[in-house]
């Protein structure tokens, strides 16, 4: 057994490069899903039931991003979020068995022009079996994004099963508990780091997945070779995530909403009235109001980020970007440590 080191985002620094930008607005984080689908912002909003559905899909096409509206809920109820959706690239998940078939269909003839095929292991038989009947029936009118997967294989092998694009990450999310419960995953950067160097003959997308928690850790999944992040936590606890607003006391700053992993028990009980695992944990999160305000502040981030190696696009960008690992004491120096001191 050869044991590898693997990286993940903390590990990690971009080395600054000279740069002849005088302002964040010369800098376009714009990318492409594919030659038919290009978008202003890297983000996707992730498929959980405390994050995506109609008004989240909204805000996020309002910013230039995605949002995939989730399926743990009825084909009716899943088909009319998606008509309830403005922009034109409307994208909702599917699982890869039971009654995807039925549920894809319906999607797509309520406007759906992406379908994410939603499975936490998806170097599985079951997502081969399921892209192929998918691109067989639909071909290339609908784009298909699959995952999740965390190996340079896994991504090779969604990518000759039929997949346009893939979640790329297991066991990352700020919820998920796979890592603790099943002792498998790979560290979020590595897993980009592998997937960059899969052996295919067309240009499937990277969808980074998992362990982002802040603009920071976008740049460096970007700068590794993904072409979007997938974030759940980052958007957690606004006003576009499915929910109600809860009051814990009178205080201010009390508000909050529920936030939890698809695989937590709350979640499976909820969509299919058992549950199977438990890798996942339901929390609460304090309530922050519109996600428009989040996400401009993530892009501005990403801009930076760009400009401090000197690059105008995503592109140059990757071209550019050249890592460093900083040890222990360098991550702790990466901080705002004052209040260590303070301490």
């Amino acid at each position: 057994m050869i044991l590898a080191t693997a990286l993940s985002y903390d590990d990690v620094l971009l080395v600054p490069k000279y740069s002849d930008i005088v302002s964040r607005k010369e800098v376009s984080i714009t990318t492409e899903l594919d030659c038919n689908r290009k978008f202003e912002l890297p983000i996707i909003s992730s498929p959980m039931d405390t994050i995506t559905e109609a008004k989240m899909a909204n805000a996020m096409h309002s910013k230039g991003g995605l949002g995939v509206i989730h399926r743990y809920n009825s084909i009716e109820e899943q088909t009319n979020l998606v008509r309830r959706v403005k922009h034109e690239h409307k994208a909702a998940a599917i699982g890869i068995s039971g009654d995807y078939l039925e549920r894809a269909a319906a999607l797509i003839a309520a406007g759906a022009k992406i379908l994410c095929l939603d499975v936490a292991h998806g170097h599985h038989i079951l997502m081969k079996e399921a892209l192929m009947k998918m691109k067989t029936l639909y071909g290339d009118d609908i784009h298909l994004m699959a995952g999740n997967v965390a190996t340079k294989r896994g991504f090779e092998d969604l990518s000759k099963w039929g997949a346009d694009s893939i979640r790329c990450n297991i066991g990352g999310g700020s919820i998920c508990s796979t890592r603790i419960q099943t002792g498998h995953g790979v560290p979020g950067l590595h897993t980009i780091l592998d997937c960059i160097q899969a052996d295919i003959d067309r240009d499937v997308k990277i969808i980074a997945d998992g362990g982002l928690r802040n603009s920071g850790d976008i740049v460096k999944a970007l700068a590794a070779g993904a072409d979007f992040v997938m974030v759940g936590s980052l958007l957690a606890g606004t006003f576009e995530t499915p929910g109600e607003i809860i009051n814990h006391g009178t205080q201010a700053g009390t508000k909050k909403k529920v936030y939890r992993g698809m695989a937590s028990k709350e979640a499976q009980y909820d969509w299919r009235g058992r549950h199977s695992s438990n890798e996942g944990i339901t929390t609460h999160v304090p309530y922050r109001g519109d996600v428009g305000s989040i996400l401009d502040e993530l892009a501005n981030g990403i801009r930076s980020g760009f400009s401090y190696s000197g690059a105008r696009n995503l592109t140059e960008f990757q071209i550019n970007s050249e890592f460093i690992v900083q040890t222990p004491s360098g991550q702790v120096e990466s901080k705002t440590h004052i209040l260590d001191r303070l301490i």
